[in-house]
């Protein structure tokens, strides 16, 4: 290689050997676009899971009043809650037949108590979703186990 064949490889490689503070920028700031849709989609799929376990558990808590039902002749009422799942019901009706059904009532995937709601004919299970309140929009919307 000639010496002036030599001094153009160094220069070309000199003005090429890294990159400028715009580039580097513009390249962090298209991580952080990425990071945050995978991180938004991600959140979104924890969400919907635990809608979706919440679902399942109220399904469950529909199996196990049933079962009371058939054991006790009456569905407990909402001073005695799911508790009576747990428990024999202390105040109210009594259940001769009675016999435990769950070790504990679970808490919603948000770590909420479920609402039990009975007014003598049907009950409804509800989680208060995301919040933890009444009503809501999407993430935080309340669930029915009427709404199935």
């Amino acid at each position: 290689m000639s010496k002036s064949n030599q001094k153009s490889y160094t220069q070309i490689l000199k003005t090429q050997a890294g990159m400028s503070l715009v580039e580097i920028l513009i390249a962090i700031t298209l991580l952080g676009i990425v990071g945050g849709i995978v991180v938004t989609n991600v959140v979104e799929s924890l969400e919907e899971g635990k809608q979706g376990a919440a679902k399942l558990q109220m399904q469950a808590f529909k199996t196990q009043l049933i079962d009371f039902k058939r054991r006790c002749g009456f569905f407990p009422s909402e001073d005695q809650g799911l508790e009576a799942l747990v428990e024999a019901p202390t105040s109210g009706r009594e259940c001769k037949r009675y016999r435990s059904i769950i070790e504990k009532v679970p808490l919603d995937p948000w770590d909420n108590p479920y609402v039990y709601k009975f007014d003598g004919r049907d009950y409804e299970i509800i989680s208060l979703g995301a919040d933890g309140f009444e009503g809501g929009d999407e993430f935080d919307a309340d669930l029915s186990s009427k709404d199935e």
